[in-house]
């Protein structure tokens, strides 16, 4: 099934039909804050006021333009500003593809680096998507790079399904503190560099956190999950070992578990939520559907109604 979504998140015919049914068009509003900032900004708002921060990602990827890419990250520096000026716990999650990574690496390496440094003096934070393991070096390589000139501006992420991830946290915390989100991965990946079933991804993910907890003094995780075991697992594990609360955050999607996301808020855990917006919600909304098949059942059973 997850296949099938990742495949469909390249036909971009099915766009018009998801805009204009409204079954599906709900679902889409239900993942994605809106088309603009101001649709994020109130979103950010109402979290804040339940004591949960954010993380914006204003969406779009593999650009193969370069001015396209120069007024993404243009773009992303004026909301860090606006950010900045309405005084929102807020930070921003960035793609390097969004950023004219498939054109050169040093081109995205300067568009990011713009947006980072622009972070760096409001005091705010970029934090690196991943994506498919076709950029998996690419992205490390330009994320150490920025590390060394802002190392509390900007953070990267570690997907759990990769072979490679282990080694990948444990290079990354040696050199210098990091701050990483680990999620388990949203992109297809074959079997020979990523585990195809869910239990050994699942165990790989509680892997990692514990390296991550046992060098809590170099690391700092965002745990990015909603799934309600590995959360328990964590739970349990910083009580045994007297982790700190502020010494690491949960973070969830927008749309997903607002129940979960209160009740640890609530219980004094840091939580944050990433808001996507814009117009090139597509690709991620199909990766989101691929996730939860509960959602294309709300779909199906509304095709037939009215």
């Amino acid at each position: 099934m997850k296949s099938f979504f990742i495949f469909l998140s390249k036909k971009k015919f099915l766009k018009n039909f998801i805009e204009k049914f409204p079954p599906s068009k709900k679902l889409v509003q239900r993942f994605i804050s809106g088309e603009s900032f101001e649709d994020a900004l109130r979103v950010i708002k109402k979290l804040n006021s339940l004591n949960i921060m954010a993380t914006v990602d204003y969406l779009g990827e593999n650009v193969q333009n370069e001015d396209d890419a120069i007024k993404f990250s243009s773009y992303y520096v004026e909301i860090l500003e606006k950010i900045k000026e309405e005084n929102v716990n807020s930070n921003v999650s960035i793609k390097l593809t969004q950023m004219g990574l498939d054109i050169g690496e040093d081109f995205c390496y300067e568009n990011v680096k713009k947006i980072v440094k622009k972070a760096n003096e409001i005091k705010n934070f970029v934090r690196i998507d991943m994506e498919s393991s076709l950029y998996t070096q690419r992205t490390i390589d330009i994320y150490k790079k920025l590390r060394e000139e802002f190392p509390k501006n900007v953070g990267i992420v570690l997907q759990a399904y990769l072979y490679r991830t282990e080694k990948d946290l444990i290079g990354l915390f040696k050199d210098s503190f990091l701050n990483v989100r680990i999620c388990k991965g949203a992109y297809k990946e074959p079997k020979t560099i990523a585990f195809p079933k869910k239990r050994d991804v699942d165990e790989n993910f509680k892997k990692i956190l514990k390296i991550c907890f046992e060098n809590i003094d170099r690391v700092y995780p965002a745990i990015a999950t909603h799934d309600e075991k590995i959360i328990e697992w964590t739970i349990d594990y910083i009580d045994e070992n007297k982790i700190p609360k502020e010494k690491f955050e949960f973070q969830m999607l927008y749309g997903i578990r607002h129940d979960l996301q209160r009740k640890l808020s609530e219980e004094g855990y840091r939580v944050r939520v990433y808001i996507p917006f814009g117009k090139e919600w597509y690709p991620y909304f199909m990766r989101r559907l691929g996730e939860r098949p509960a959602n294309l059942l709300f779909i199906l059973k509304n095709l037939f109604k009215g």
